[in-house]
């Protein structure tokens, strides 16, 4: 193995504190992951990393080292890249939002993967906060406003919020008039998966947010439990406007209280801080962009 691409292994288990996981994700036996740090040792004299039977992570030399390296391999990638007819190419780790995966991403990704052929993409789901260094993701699109001081956040659209109620719901309840009669009327809680909370409704009342809990009688942290719970008439909701299209065309859902919208949400693309962007996350987060800029 060359030391450009042991660099990179070294890196990946650097980043996964697993040398299972960075074979894995390199495509290469754990045993020559493990050879290939060892001979990295081997040839300077230091060690890179420490070893138990259930962790791995660096030293401070291996540290430093990791960040040299980091800075090696993107001088390289941006090299490569600069020649005239050069494509981005290799393994892009995305995770997304999975309303906003099967909305927006999914339904274009066949003319990003047309526009660049060589890249290959691995999407998962989730709203979480992830580590996206430890867990080997390369960016993740998120709705809502980052609070991860670790990473870059870039807001790539603001979606527009609408109350919600099933026909079923309004006949036992009513339709609510103003957010100040809301007496009697219930939610459907939407647990954060940052806090644990659960979130209050919005309503933008005179200029002024209003923040309002009702009870709850059921409470969800997945955002298509969220919408299947609202159907069966269990309490009012509050989503973006295009997850609730179809139920309200469908008559589903019917819209409440849209002159006391809720706040509108960012859609926010997050990278690390401290890594330089490769050409495909570079194109990737362009590309994402440019999606909800057409879309409006």
């Amino acid at each position: 193995m060359d030391k450009l691409e042991a660099m990179r292994v070294f890196a990946r288990v650097v980043e996964r504190r697993s040398f299972t996981l960075a074979a894995e994700d390199t495509g290469l036996p754990r045993s020559t992951v493990s050879d290939a740090v060892k001979d990295l040792e081997a040839r300077l004299g230091v060690q890179l990393l420490q070893r138990t039977t259930r962790h791995v992570s660096p030293t401070l030399d291996g540290e430093a080292y990791y960040r040299r390296c980091l800075a090696i391999l993107s001088d390289i990638e941006d090299a490569e890249g600069a020649f005239a007819g050069a494509k981005p190419k290799g393994l892009l780790r995305v995770d997304v939002h999975g309303t906003l995966a099967r909305h927006f991403v999914l339904p274009n990704l066949p003319d990003f993967l047309i526009r660049y052929p060589d890249i290959e993409i691995y999407m998962s789901e989730g709203d979480r906060l992830v580590d996206l260094v430890r867990e080997g993701i390369d960016c993740v699109l998120r709705v809502g406003a980052p609070q991860d001081s670790d990473m870059v956040g870039r807001t790539v659209a603001m979606l527009d919020e609408v109350t919600l109620a099933a026909p079923a719901y309004i006949a036992r309840h009513g339709t609510p008039q103003h957010p100040d009669a809301l007496d009697g009327h219930q939610m459907i809680g939407f647990r954060s998966s940052a806090t644990g909370g659960v979130l209050p409704l919005e309503f933008v009342v005179g200029g002024d947010l209003r923040e309002i809990v009702l009870p709850a009688t059921v409470s969800v942290n997945a955002a298509e439990s969220y919408v299947a719970a609202a159907r069966l008439g269990l309490g009012l909701i509050q989503i973006p406007r295009y997850h609730a299209e179809m139920a309200i065309t469908a008559g589903d859902l019917v819209e409440v209280l849209a002159d006391f919208p809720p706040t509108s949400t960012p859609v926010s693309l997050l990278y690390p801080r401290n890594r330089q962007l490769s050409p495909r996350v570079r194109v990737f987060v362009d590309w994402i962009v440019s999606l909800f800029k057409q879309r409006g």
